[in-house]
């Protein structure tokens, strides 16, 4: 099925500044295609004759004039460029970046705008033994430590492993998830916790209990200041070792025990956050053991105006909504399916655009997928990882996400580099 051809003078064809090429790809394409590595249309163009350039300028503008009546249709047709901005790695030698935030106010050390990124490994490249997050200051371009946490935190059932679920407050405090391991794998993880820290990146509360179990997925957050509301996945229930397999299918056996939670806080003036209520609004997702992957399992969250949860069922290729996520008292299961399979390769990471469509980015390629969630229709897909070195390209980089805040450009990590990306 066919990829969109951009001529840049006229849609704004995105390209890379470390890469050789990134388009679009329709929402009937197959999610196997490759990558086309033709010449640009301005390496060719030096070729034509003068006269044989006019024609056919003339002749794209024409065939440009019925997209240009409806387009663009998305928000990934403005993105031009993919641009690297700052490794991730502190002087620990931490690796694998996973959650990715801005932050809304300056604070402590933070400036409002700047970027926080935890790290989920150690230097070894063990999973599940991360415990930094770096900032970095996007007018500066200066990238800082901002907290390294003990590994053995005795407070933290197993200790410290950061994971995907992290968010900034606009009190200044950062509560971020551990999922922690000694190993790298799951066989020996710990329940976690989620970690409270000031704005100065000291660990000021430590939240655990039985229903905080594997805290995984990006936070979607609703903050209004004196109060919070969290969406958390929670993947970690009775989840073994990659060893324990599934003697039909060979693969590590998959449990239906992964839960969304809804976490309401109260924040006093001048003191840490305070839970108030605690309700699982989803459960019954997939989650597996990964030897590669630590785990698979519901990893993005975003939550909408109409205060409808979209959650990203990794392991079952596909987009759900949860109704209601802020008031419900009971757990809507898996919730409405919104859209699988198509150009989804194991979605991980989800946010809202300013235009009300989803992002999410694939684990199995280095493409995001815009969605819109009103239509249940995936719209296109977008390389913003075509690394070589992995197959399909990128497989397996992406993970955080999140929008600059003037809504025109995202960031993102690529763990394979252990770098923040910035699309625009």
């Amino acid at each position: 099925m066919p990829t969109i051809t951009r001529v840049p003078a006229l849609t704004g064809a995105p390209d890379f500044n470390n890469a050789t090429n990134s388009h679009l790809v329709t929402s009937t394409s197959p999610s196997s295609w490759m990558p086309n590595m033709t010449l640009p249309f301005d390496h060719q163009r030096r070729h034509w004759s003068a006269g044989l350039a006019v024609v056919l300028a003339a002749a794209l503008v024409v065939l440009a004039l019925p997209a240009r009546a409806d387009a663009p249709r998305g928000f990934l047709e403005t993105v031009k460029r993919h641009v690297t901005l700052t490794s991730t790695v502190p002087d620990n030698g931490d690796q694998n970046p996973y959650a990715l935030v801005v932050a809304p106010v300056s604070a402590g050390k933070i400036q409002k705008d700047d970027v926080l990124v935890d790290n989920f490994n150690n230097i070894s490249n063990l999973q599940g033994l991360g415990t930094t997050i770096v900032h970095y200051n996007p007018s500066t371009k200066k990238t800082e430590l901002f907290a390294k946490l003990p590994h053995n935190l005795p407070q933290c059932p197993g200790g410290v492993g950061l994971t995907t679920a992290m968010t900034m407050l606009k009190t200044g405090w950062v509560i971020v998830g551990s999922l922690p391991s000694n190993d790298g794998t799951t066989r020996t993880r710990g329940n976690g916790c989620l970690l409270v820290l000031d704005s100065n990146g000291q660990l000021v509360d430590t939240w655990t209990g039985p229903d905080i179990n594997g805290p995984w997925g990006n936070m979607a957050v609703i903050d209004n200041g004196t109060s919070a509301t969290l969406f958390i996945s929670m993947a970690g229930f009775d989840l073994p070792g990659p060893q324990v397999r599934d003697p039909s299918s060979g693969y590590p056996i998959t449990l239906h025990k992964a839960t969304v939670m809804r976490i309401e806080l109260t924040i006093p003036p001048g003191k840490p956050p305070t839970i108030q209520n605690k309700t699982v609004i989803g459960s019954g997702f997939s989650a597996r053991a990964d030897k590669g992957d630590f785990l698979l399992g519901p990893t993005g969250l975003a939550i909408a105006p109409d205060h409808t949860l979209y959650v990203s069922d990794a392991l079952d290729n596909r987009i759900d909504a949860i109704s209601d996520a802020t008031t419900r008292t009971t757990s809507a299961g898996t919730g409405q399916e919104i859209t699988k399979d198509g150009l989804l390769s194991h979605p991980l990471a989800l946010m809202i655009l300013p235009n009300g469509h989803l992002l999410s980015c694939n684990a199995w390629n280095g493409q995001v997928v815009e969605i819109d969630p009103l239509a249940h229709k995936q719209i296109y897909a977008q390389w913003i990882d075509n690394n070589q070195a992995q197959s399909p390209p990128g497989n397996g980089d992406l993970f955080g996400i999140a929008m600059r805040p003037d809504g025109k450009a995202f960031y993102y990590v690529e763990d394979d580099m252990n770098t923040i990306v910035e699309s625009r």
